[in-house]
């Protein structure tokens, strides 16, 4: 009979599993003295232990290593194992979606926080088109949230870009706003609650905004000012595209927000 000690030098697992695997009834020992609570272990339960140990390297959860146990060999073995094999498939797809999750939020963040430590100056580009999810709906600005949860919850799984906001009017309205809530999505997808749609590319007139929402009408004279200078026609509508602000994990405050405002416009043809 060999103590718990001399067990654990022998099988390679610590006393603590040992006493564990023992109060789960998966390696009981030949013998507990009844008068100090020692264990004791046969020669016999070497290999089971050794048996144990290599099947926990492959993760399996102790009530299918005591099945296993319980009729060693066989086809109900190979039907355990392979049953265990695709549910760690079903975790390796699992945490790959996860990480390219967390690939993106953290190429994001790196990417507004680069961009809120710089001064913005009005710039022009080219939007390329860009497949979206979008809610219309009129009403106060603000009132934005539910229908960016409406698109959250039909096409979540789909999402691959920051949020913004359509704004189809030319001017301010308090209570009566036309706008659409979009996000990006990766492929396409039918969903009554929402549109899906590719929202049109073009060239288009950028500004970014550091700082509160509210503080938005600033950066849209500076951007505003631009287009008439350079003779410009706004192609609508306007968008807000929110690269960072009070999101779910990183709450931030309001004066590290970071808006692009982007304005489509159409350039004036040169005359010959």
């Amino acid at each position: 009979m060999l103590t718990i000690g001399e067990f654990s030098k022998a099988t390679g697992l610590t006393v603590k599993a040992l006493r564990f695997y023992h109060d789960q009834g998966l390696l009981v020992p030949a013998f507990v003295d009844d008068q100090t609570g020692y264990r004791y272990y046969s020669l016999a339960q070497v290999e089971v232990a050794r048996g144990i140990a290599y099947l926990r390297q492959w993760e399996l959860p102790l009530a299918e290593i005591k099945e296993i146990l319980g009729t060693p060999g066989g086809e109900q073995t190979l039907d355990i194992l392979s049953r265990h094999k695709r549910v760690l498939e079903e975790r390796l797809r699992h945490f790959r979606k996860t990480i390219r999750s967390l690939d993106q939020f953290i190429a994001e963040e790196r990417q507004a926080i680069a961009m809120a430590e710089s001064d913005f100056d009005v710039q022009e580009k080219v939007l390329e088109p860009v497949l979206v999810a979008g809610v219309r709906m009129r009403g106060r600005y603000d009132e934005c949230g539910r229908a960016f949860a409406k698109i959250g919850r039909a096409l979540g799984r789909h999402i691959g870009g920051s949020a913004m906001l359509l704004h189809y009017d030319a001017e301010f309205k308090e209570d009566d706003a036309d706008f659409e809530a979009c996000m990006p999505i990766r492929k396409a997808a039918t969903c009554d609650a929402v549109s899906v749609r590719e929202l049109p590319g073009g060239a288009c007139a950028s500004l970014l905004h550091r700082g509160p929402y509210d503080q938005l009408g600033h950066s849209y004279a500076k951007i505003l000012d631009y287009v008439r200078q350079h003779g410009y026609r706004i192609a609508m509508p306007t968008r807000e595209v929110y690269l960072k602000g009070p999101g779910m994990i990183f709450k931030g405050r309001p004066k590290n927000y970071l808006t692009e405002i982007q304005i489509l416009v159409e350039k004036e043809a040169k005359s010959g």
